[in-house]
């Protein structure tokens, strides 16, 4: 089968698609015709080695493949050959076939195509994640979502609406403003202005009446942060999903203790590995919200197997304006 082959770490433009053995199913596993796969930024740190968990070498790229089953182990019964299954495997999804365990494998509503659940992947699970278990989010409360036009931060917004949250979107320019309205925000604020430290405190001030936000979704780290958290209300929750801004901000813990505001981090991989049941719980309820309408996918640009270099280098150079679905 074809597959890309990342032998040493590097940019993406060094790597290229070799034919490899087909993979076989352990005793646990699912093997999967692999039908859509999304490109991440994440996927980037991996191949460049830059992740904090990388697989030995060589591997194949890819997270959460979405595809029909093949074939299954021995000791799989909730699965059948032909059924369509998300996956939540942490690599080998850059290929026409791809391997998971059965417990990391989730049904496809059967009107979701396999674009829309590999798009959906990775965001809207994160996004589920640090809304419902880290911000720990109550209807009624107010959440402010920084790099709200990205991949989580769209989720951040569509879920938190649907949990009954008011919805503050953070974006790099309000020409922005139109695609978090449409995504769910009730309202917009500028991350781009000169003295952002109090600047953003005081949109969102103005918003909350004064009180700050509940809940935040940081997926930008940076400068971002501290703003943030200034504008973070008393018993608020900050929860830190990465650093697409650069570099790795610090806390003042005595301004935590001030104001008794939390300041956890995401690292939804863990729950996979360690909370299945919930992982299952959380694709459970996404998928019951897409079938509702109260969620949906976003817009998604498919490109065949060959171009996943010049498409990691878009995610990287922020050129991409629709998520980027790779089709073996």
């Amino acid at each position: 089968m074809r597959a890309v082959v990342v032998r040493e770490f590097g940019p993406p433009e060094n790597l290229s698609i070799e034919e490899v053995a087909a993979p076989r199913p352990g005793p646990d596993d699912v093997l999967i015709k692999v039908e859509a796969v999304g490109v991440n930024f994440v996927d980037l740190l991996v191949i460049g080695g830059t992740y904090q968990f990388l697989p030995p070498r060589p591997f194949t790229p890819g997270k959460l493949p979405a595809g029909r089953v093949l074939a299954i182990g021995d000791n799989v019964k909730r699965f059948a050959v032909g059924d369509r299954v998300l996956t939540t495997a942490e690599q080998g999804g850059y290929a026409e076939q791809a391997i998971a365990l059965a417990e990391h494998c989730y049904r496809i509503p059967d009107r979701m195509s396999f674009t829309e659940a590999a798009a959906m992947a990775l965001a809207f699970d994160t996004a589920w994640f640090a809304l419902q278990e880290r911000g720990r989010l109550r209807t009624g409360e107010t959440v402010l979502v920084l790099g709200a036009t990205g991949a989580v931060g769209l989720a951040a917004v569509q879920l938190a609406k649907a949990f009954g949250a008011r919805v503050i979107a953070g974006v790099s320019s309000m020409r922005k403003a139109n695609i978090v309205k449409e995504a769910g925000a009730d309202s917009a604020v500028d991350m781009s202005m000169e003295n952002l430290r109090d600047g953003l405190r005081e949109q969102v001030h103005a918003i909350t009446d004064g009180r700050g936000a509940d809940v935040v979704i940081d997926t930008l780290g940076d400068r971002f942060f501290a703003a943030a958290l200034r504008a973070t209300a008393w018993s608020g929750r900050l929860v830190v999903v990465g650093f697409a801004a650069g570099e790795i901000p610090s806390v003042k813990v005595n301004y935590l203790l001030v104001k008794n505001i939390e300041v956890s981090g995401l690292q939804v991989s863990d729950y996979r590995k360690r909370m299945p049941a919930r992982m299952r719980e959380c694709f459970e309820q996404i998928f019951a919200l897409y079938e509702d309408g109260a969620v949906r996918p976003p817009n998604v640009s498919v490109r065949p197997l060959d171009g996943f270099a010049r498409a990691l280098t878009e995610i990287r150079d922020r050129q991409s304006k629709n998520r980027i679905v790779l089709v073996p």
